[in-house]
């Protein structure tokens, strides 16, 4: 991914950044002028790593966990408890009530009226994997798995209930500039980043732009849940959603175009037979460059473009791209795309409005105002990922508030996709840049959530699937990206990493590798996490072991959660239907307290977690 300069932009955009905190990233240009140099202290530093790894892993005390222990797994849950989960897990394992949920719950809705249907729902689906109904009626939750040591990701999960034409309606009115509604656009735009009626930018989004004042509605919603989480616990995670912020056209457009400019880079790359290397490793030298594009005829502020550092260097390689763009006075000037007929930039669209500009900056301020808030109350702010015709934006903003905030701690966490193809060379390239300028690093590993919507939209649009084939593949991505920030870790002690899995191999693989690095859980580098109201059987050993272990918490009004909870059901209806084992678990431990005669159980942590 190449890296348009955004915090300059940003700055003359009006987003109030902390003037000191800019100041520590004026010099970032410099920095990435002695990347070679850089590059010669990470060998030095690589190749001492294998004596250090050794050494950490005979001094670090091994550790094991037995996730078969279900005294131990289930210990903060009483019977009432596990005989919910077991009913509630057996009715997802059946595809044609995960296919018709939202129909079901509608007719349950109706036959039952609103107060008998809200109780329901308390004592069986929402009551398994929502917290409550509004920040405080949480607490108590949060704090009773915080005694059995495990800690909370907060996040606000009320959606729009909209039919599908309602949704497909909005979305094209959010998504379409004022000039592609007039016709006047220059078709620039690629088929993935277009709206269509049919295969279009919908499905499973959780915000929908309505207008400025909902989005700020969403702020305020969002700076709430960070409040939340600071008075809840000492180490808490918030969740948001970027498209909560404001209109998505800026997103997709601007996801477009960062696109656009990797694939440009890749393309120049192959002139001089560097093509089909990792990210990383691609260079491309100057002058032939330089050489190769006034042949397309470029003319104008070309030269410009490359820095006298840059070109006495002779080389650039990805992340030195980012210097290659101009700092740009108004937000829609990043949104421009090279020709490579003329080597010239050229926009994406022939205009934006004065009201798109503003949309555009608000956007970008309420980010700042979060990223703000979480700093001032201790809390780290997760970025979630969402589709991939948004995600180029939402992961370069994020990386962009890193910059700005992990100086001294991590602040700010990113979420990577493992599902995606292209999933390693965000994750390496983004570990390089923080590297080299200094920061901590934050990551959110996830396999990801929309593959049935990606890949039926890519099919029906026409353009390659972003998609990993199977799953297979899927688990080797996410181990190759995990391994490679736990080596990180051991090597730079500034990158950070959530493994949000509900893969019990994959737990172990890290743990595994943990114990290979001489990694322990008090550094609090490596963090785990699962969905409230699953997998218990991973997260409650891992917390009482003493690894920094997350509930991903969602609350909010019951009939305004139905959509979050349908589009749960939808996600993880792989994961439900191979539940059996979590299933048989918690049968053993119901048994098993029946037998003690334990039939009134009541948790009662241990002291000292």
């Amino acid at each position: 991914m190449s890296y348009v300069k955004t915090v300059p932009a940003l700055t003359r955009a009006g987003v109030d950044i902390n003037v000191r905190r800019l100041n520590t990233l004026s010099n970032r240009r410099a920095q990435s002028t002695v990347a070679s140099t850089q590059a010669d202290q990470d060998v030095t530093n690589r190749e001492s790593y294998s004596s250090r790894k050794s050494r950490n892993a005979s001094s670090s005390p091994k550790i094991s966990i037995d996730f078969d222990l279900t005294q131990e797994a289930y210990k903060s849950k009483d019977n009432l408890e596990l005989l919910r989960s077991l009913v509630v897990f057996k009715l997802c394992s059946y595809d044609l009530l995960v296919d018709k949920n939202k129909e079901l719950m509608d007719i349950s809705k109706f036959l039952l009226g609103k107060k008998a249907f809200e109780q329901f729902m308390k004592m069986t689906f929402y009551g398994q994997f929502v917290a409550g109904e509004d920040h405080k009626s949480i607490k108590s939750l949060i704090q009773k798995n915080r005694a059995f040591g495990v800690g909370s990701v907060l996040d606000y999960s009320v959606e729009e209930d909209l039919t599908q034409e309602d949704a497909v309606t909005k979305e094209m009115d959010s998504c379409v500039s004022a000039t592609e509604k007039e016709g006047m656009s220059k078709d620039h735009r690629e088929k993935q980043y277009k709206t269509h009626r049919r295969g279009g930018v919908t499905g499973d989004r959780t915000y929908f732009y309505s207008d400025e004042a909902k989005c700020d509605q969403h702020m305020e919603t969002f700076l709430k849940c960070i409040k939340a989480s600071g008075g809840s616990s000492v180490d808490g995670f918030s969740a948001i959603k970027m498209t909560a912020l404001g209109r998505p056209q800026f997103l997709l457009q601007f996801s477009e175009v960062l696109v656009k400019w990797k694939r440009f880079f890749s393309f120049l790359a192959a002139q001089q037979g560097r093509d089909g290397m990792e990210a990383l490793e691609q260079r491309l030298e100057l002058q032939p460059l330089q050489e190769f594009m006034t042949t397309l005829g470029a003319t104008g502020d070309f030269h410009g473009w490359f820095t006298g550092e840059k070109q006495g260097s002779g080389t650039i390689d990805r992340l030195d791209w980012n210097s290659l763009i101009d700092d740009r006075i108004k937000i829609s000037d990043l949104l421009v795309v090279p020709n490579l007929e003329t080597g010239q930039l050229e926009p994406l669209l022939s205009k934006f409005t004065e009201e798109e500009e503003k949309q555009m900056k608000r956007m970008l301020q309420r980010l700042d105002v979060l990223a703000n808030h979480a700093e001032e109350h201790s809390v780290r702010l997760m970025v979630d990922a969402e589709q991939t015709y948004f995600q180029p934006a939402i992961s370069t903003l994020t990386v962009e508030m890193q910059r700005i905030y992990n100086r001294v701690k991590p602040v700010i966490f990113n979420t990577y996709q493992c599902y995606l193809k292209e999933a390693y060379d965000i994750v390496t390239m983004d570990v390089e840049l923080s590297r080299r300028e200094g920061w901590f690093f934050g990551a959110k590993l996830v396999r990801g959530a929309y593959m049935y919507q990606e890949r039926s939209r890519a099919e029906e649009i026409g353009y390659e699937d972003p998609i990993n084939p199977d799953y297979e593949t899927t688990n080797m991505m996410y181990h190759k990206c995990l391994d490679y920030i736990l080596d990180e870790i051991v090597l730079n002690r500034n990158a950070n990493v959530m493994v949000a899995s509900h893969n019990e191999d994959t737990v172990k693989h890290t743990l595994r590798r943990m114990n290979e690095l001489g990694l322990t859980p008090t550094e609090n580098k490596v963090y785990f996490g699962q969905l409230l109201g699953m997998c218990d059987q991973i997260s409650f050993p891992l917390g009482q072991a003493g690894f920094p272990v997350y509930k991903y918490v969602p609350y909010g009004p019951v009939n305004e959660v139905i959509p979050y909870l349908s589009r749960r059901a939808q996600e993880n209806r792989g994961f439900m239907k191979g539940s059996q084992r979590e299933r048989e678990l918690l049968w053993k431990e119901l048994k098993r307290r029946l037998a003690s005669g334990q039939v009134f159980y009541r948790p009662q942590p241990e002291p000292g977690l």
